[in-house]
């Protein structure tokens, strides 16, 4: 499993994903978090669940407050928390037995990526799933 960053590698992981856990969605639609969980709900089939300890509810779906909370393991973790929360969500994400994690633009963190590789992760940094998903695959 590899550190993915070209557009066919991109485009097999979105297209093998069935569900994406959304880790620190926010109830804010001012938030990128909302905005793409809204796009997500609107143009994909993905079954998603919502992480965030803070909100109980969003789009009138739960929202769970860890990932060991969630009813099912999701393919892919997609994640809206801050570079220093990375490690710690990489770990639950392993622990849960995800296949995928996926920083948002602007998080990197080199060591938690390459810790999720060695457990066998796909993972995909510095990028936004609204915006590959829809130049990758939606056209």
């Amino acid at each position: 499993m590899p550190l993915i960053d070209d557009n066919d590698g991109l485009r097999a992981l979105l297209r093998r994903t069935q569900s994406v856990a959304v880790v620190g969605v926010s109830d804010n639609p001012r938030r990128p978090s909302h905005t793409v969980t809204r796009y997500l709900i609107d143009h994909t089939d993905w079954t998603l669940w919502f992480v965030n300890p803070t909100v109980d509810e969003l789009f009138g779906r739960p929202v769970y407050p860890s990932l060991d909370a969630l009813p099912d393991v999701p393919d892919m973790v997609d994640v809206f928390r801050r570079t220093e929360h990375l490690a710690g969500v990489v770990d639950e994400s392993i622990a849960i037995g995800a296949t995928s994690v996926w920083f948002q633009l602007g998080l990197v963190d080199d060591v938690a990526a390459t810790r999720a590789v060695h457990a066998g992760l796909d993972v995909v940094q510095d990028r936004c799933l609204e915006i590959e998903f829809a130049r990758l695959i939606r056209r």
